[in-house]
């Protein structure tokens, strides 16, 4: 199983960020959607799951979670916009990644056994940073791999 990983969209969702999804089985969004029209996008392609981040604050937003646990194959991942806002005590051995975004900078290291990913931003450049989805490979109850993707 691939799922798709996507954040800081800001209302842009670039055609290469849905080619880079397109095979997907499941997307994750990791908030700052910035547009009402990003999600529906990303459904065409596979059923999503987004949070809220810290600039969607407009009503639609607003049935966005802050943070959601996303059953993946086997696994779960736990998805929230900024790090700084995990408890740590929610993460166990049945989670296999922490997803999160509002950086901008893409990143993927192991904490133990669990993956902490920020997929970067996939939406409009900011300073120099590059424009990011990732993708992350499911089989049964184990994550085995996983891959930054460059858009620009």
């Amino acid at each position: 199983m691939i799922v798709g990983v996507i954040s800081d969209t800001h209302g842009l969702l670039r055609p290469a960020a849905l080619d880079a999804l397109r095979d997907c089985a499941l997307i994750v969004h990791a908030g700052d959607v910035g547009s009402p029209a990003i999600l529906p996008a990303l459904k065409d392609l596979a059923p999503t799951y987004a949070v809220r981040g810290n600039i969607d604050k407009e009503p639609w937003a607003q049935a966005l979670p802050e943070t959601a646990w996303v059953q993946a194959g086997g696994t779960r991942l736990y998805v929230l916009h900024q790090l700084p806002d995990l408890d740590p005590a929610l993460i166990d051995d049945r989670c296999a990644a922490v997803i999160y975004g509002h950086s901008h900078q893409p990143a993927a290291e192991y904490r133990g056994p669990v993956l902490y990913l920020n997929p970067g931003s996939a939406g409009p450049r900011r300073f120099r940073l590059p424009v990011t989805v990732a993708r992350l490979e499911i089989k049964g109850k184990t994550l085995i791999g996983h891959e930054l993707i460059d858009l620009a």
